[in-house]
């Protein structure tokens, strides 16, 4: 399968906040849609979920018009809702059945998925009783009831501590595995390296950048190096680098213990290390800079809103 959002654009009154957001995703891989707050993920989700209609645009499965009657949808949203002063057994029973589940399959779906997310002890517990962590565990379990084909999550690390988190993990490889079309969202960067494949990023109702994960990081990174000084710190680097390296490099950013430059179009690798040797730098690191998916998110959607 091949979900693709196509110039979709919605308005609330005479304020439009989305303004023709594009992407696709397909089946066994996860696609990272990232923004913040008030970007426009949870109404390009709620749109995706026919929650309520975009204004103009077009999703498609394989080509042909999306219509969520069509395939089972998995959603977890950030902001929780199943019933605090129901059990957990008999709501996630109920919530199957709502999706068109026989009785007997929901049940056993739901004993499933209790025994998956570890928290079969507290089938017959009010939701209220059980930890924030279990909670969510709970909320996980209902996302995954219906066998889903497309599979949304919201903020699913909300919450939940080392050991929680990494059962979680699991049950999201195993979908994107099992062949699933996997949409997350987080705030937790290193989560969405960890499962996406690809990324598309939201500020102010516009995708400011998408595409493959690594082929952006790999941009992202040409004509950056990184450099790290024995007997100087980062800012002295910097300074001397700036002060007498100007015709070869230009300074990038200074972090706690490197420097990122980046590089003359004219100039390589080479000459840049050959130079600095000679004139006495006292390097412990040189090499290729690679960011991290938080450096590419706060440059492309750290502007003030």
């Amino acid at each position: 399968m091949k979900l693709e959002v196509n110039e979709l654009k919605k308005s609330f009154g005479e304020v439009e906040v989305l303004h023709g957001v594009s992407f696709s995703v397909e089946s066994g891989s996860a696609l990272g849609l990232l923004g913040r707050n008030g970007a426009g993920k949870t109404t390009t989700i709620r749109i995706l979920m026919d929650v309520f209609k975009g204004n103009s645009g077009v999703i498609t499965m394989d080509g042909k018009p999306f219509s969520t009657k069509e395939y089972q949808i998995g959603y977890l949203p950030e902001e929780r809702g199943l019933y605090p002063k129901k059990t957990v057994g008999e709501q996630l029973t109920y919530l199957a059945m709502l999706r068109g589940i026989s009785a007997k399959k929901a049940k056993e779906q739901m004993k499933k998925w209790l025994v998956r997310m570890g928290v079969e002890e507290y089938e017959n517990r009010k939701l209220e009783t059980l930890s924030k962590g279990n909670q969510q565990k709970v909320q996980l379990a209902q996302t995954l009831l219906c066998d889903p084909d497309i599979v949304i999550l919201d903020e699913p690390f909300s919450g939940l501590d080392p050991v929680n988190a990494q059962i979680l993990k699991d049950v999201i490889k195993e979908q994107i595995q099992a062949g699933k079309l996997v949409i997350f969202s987080s705030h937790q960067m290193s989560y969405v390296e960890e499962f996406c494949d690809e990324i598309a990023i939201l500020n102010h109702g516009n995708v400011v950048l998408s595409g493959n994960l690594r082929e952006i990081k790999r941009e992202f990174g040409r004509d950056r190096l990184v450099l790290s000084s024995l007997d100087e710190t980062p800012q002295e680097l910097a300074e001397r680098l700036s002060n007498g390296f100007s015709d070869l490099l230009d300074v990038e950013k200074v972090q706690k213990d490197k420097v990122i430059i980046r590089k003359k179009e004219e100039m390589n690798k080479p000459v840049i290390l050959k130079r600095l040797l000679e004139e006495g730098v006292d390097l412990e690191f040189f090499g290729l800079y690679e960011p991290s998916l938080n450096d590419i998110f706060v440059e492309k959607a750290g502007d003030e809103a």
